[in-house]
């Protein structure tokens, strides 16, 4: 895969990713100015007939102004109040300064079990897919307002992003923020320099979490990496800069940018990164090998334990030395698998080759 930038200057289908740092000013108001070269600057590409995929965070944090609440709460059903508050005001914003140059919005508010269930995401890709051929503007964001548990599922919607960008057969993911990329150290440090392009093998030292919103360098490169091990090249960039998205998607030297890596099929996408494993499978050396090198099945043989509670038919990690190396569906539930243990049965597949993921690098 090249290394270079002409991947960038001839995608076609791009998911774009605002943080709430981009959204928001200093104050804490609307960065309307920022917004607005956003809004022409996606114009612009769509004008040169290339489709954008709009990811935006701010939601809480307008809510935050809008409820009437002095700084962001702490507790989870003030920041579902906030989310649900601020999602419609963000939309309206959004909706007001696209219609101006043209272009319709169409909201879609998203959950990680939209990734996790085949048939949801399933539809997902088909109804993304036909906004844009409608020529809408698909405008994403993570439903804060019902998520049960806690609201970082998404990451500031980086991962969100990243699941979108990698199964709507999209060519490019952004990543805006207010860094100029990604850095060997916090950009604060005098030693620190920006990466042109990631290299795994580069020592970085990763700073604090946003202050604004909930994601943070780390969690952008797992997104940007996620992306690249589709076979997706992803870009973390500065959101603060008017001509900044058109000088990346122009394949200028701007950002840090992330090479595909590889190609995975669109099941083997979902599999390795939109699916909640139900339980784990720990292998032996031969098991991997067998997986790894010649793609071949997993067997009840190689098999030297299991953990969690699952059906048959479930998602499950497979390990080899306490590493996740593969990603899978489970032909017996956990009960089977443990009553089973240490036999020599090579009949049927425990996990077939045609339903698993090998997830190496990640």
């Amino acid at each position: 895969m090249p290394q270079d930038r002409s991947l960038l200057r001839s995608a076609q289908r791009i998911v774009v990713k605002v943080g709430t740092s981009v959204v928001r000013s200093a104050d804490g108001g609307l960065a309307l100015g920022r917004l607005g070269h956003l809004v022409q600057a996606i114009a612009a590409l769509r004008r040169a007939d290339r489709k954008v995929l709009l990811v935006s965070s701010g939601a809480i944090g307008l809510g935050v102004e809008r409820l009437g609440f002095r700084r962001r709460p702490k507790g989870l059903a003030d920041q579902q109040a906030c989310a649900a508050a601020g999602q419609g005001a963000l939309t309206s914003l959004y909706d007001t300064l696209f219609a101006r140059v043209g272009l319709s919005v169409a909201q879609v508010l998203l959950t990680e079990a939209d990734f996790h269930d085949r048939r949801r995401y399933v539809t997902l890709n088909e109804t993304l897919g036909r906004l844009l051929q409608l020529g809408a503007l698909p405008l994403l964001n993570e439903n804060d307002a019902i998520i049960p548990e806690h609201l970082a599922v998404f990451g500031d919607n980086d991962r969100l992003a990243s699941l979108v960008a990698t199964n709507v057969g999209c060519d490019a993911l952004v990543l805006l923020s207010d860094v100029d990329g990604l850095y060997t150290a916090p950009p604060s440090d005098p030693d620190a320099r920006r990466l042109p392009v990631f290299d795994a093998s580069e020592p970085i030292r990763m700073g604090a979490v946003s202050a604004t919103g909930r994601g943070g360098m780390s969690s952008k490169v797992e997104a940007a990496r996620l992306a690249a091990r589709s076979g997706v090249p992803a870009v973390i960039a500065s959101g603060m800069h008017p001509d900044g998205l058109l000088d990346i998607l122009g394949g200028e030297n701007v950002g840090t940018l992330f090479p595909p890596e590889g190609v995975l099929s669109q099941r083997r996408r979902w599999l390795a990164f939109a699916t909640a494993p139900q339980g784990e499978l720990v292998v032996n050396a031969g098991a991997r090998a067998a997986m790894v090198e010649r793609q071949a099945s997993l067997l009840l043989p190689g098999v030297l334990d299991v953990c969690g509670c699952f059906d048959a038919g479930a998602v499950v990690r497979i390990l080899f030395e306490g590493e996740e190396f593969a990603r899978g569906v489970c032909a017996r539930s956990s009960d089977e698998v443990r009553g089973s243990l240490g036999s020599s049965e090579r009949g049927k597949a425990l996990v077939h080759r045609d339903h698993v993921a090998i997830l190496e690098d990640r």
